[in-house]
């Protein structure tokens, strides 16, 4: 078997990973991108604003590591979006169709007990 062709993706305009992963791997001409909270990344803290700017945020930051790793959003062919609360998905939705309006990458959204640094009634993650 031949080694993989594997790339860390880190930048500073995203917030840093809170754990012991990287923001992304490249491998070959794949690129998996770690879940991205809706923090600001000069406080490293959730933005204010419930769902809809935690969702803006988190795809804000995944775009500056699409950036770091010469992408960018049309580049994107699958997403998971981690909710605290299902009811927000339809919010979410609408955040999630001003970075992504045609070719939509395949997707698939569900509700989680918990996400990191969170609260219970406003979460957004996505992958």
């Amino acid at each position: 078997m031949s080694a993989l062709n594997r790339r860390i993706v880190n930048t500073a305009s995203a917030p840093a990973a809170i754990g012991p992963y990287s923001q992304a791997v490249i491998v070959d001409r794949t690129m998996y991108i770690s879940g991205q909270l809706g923090m600001d990344v000069a406080s490293g803290k959730l933005v204010d604003g419930g769902v809809q700017a935690q969702a803006k945020q988190a795809l804000i930051n995944i775009g500056e590591i699409l950036i770091a790793a010469g992408c960018d959003y049309s580049n994107v062919v699958k997403t998971t979006v981690l909710l605290a609360d299902i009811n927000d998905f339809n919010n979410v939705n609408e955040v999630y169709k001003t970075f992504f309006s045609s070719k939509f990458p395949a997707r698939a959204a569900y509700q989680v007990a918990a996400l990191p640094r969170v609260s219970v009634n406003h979460g957004f993650t996505h992958l």
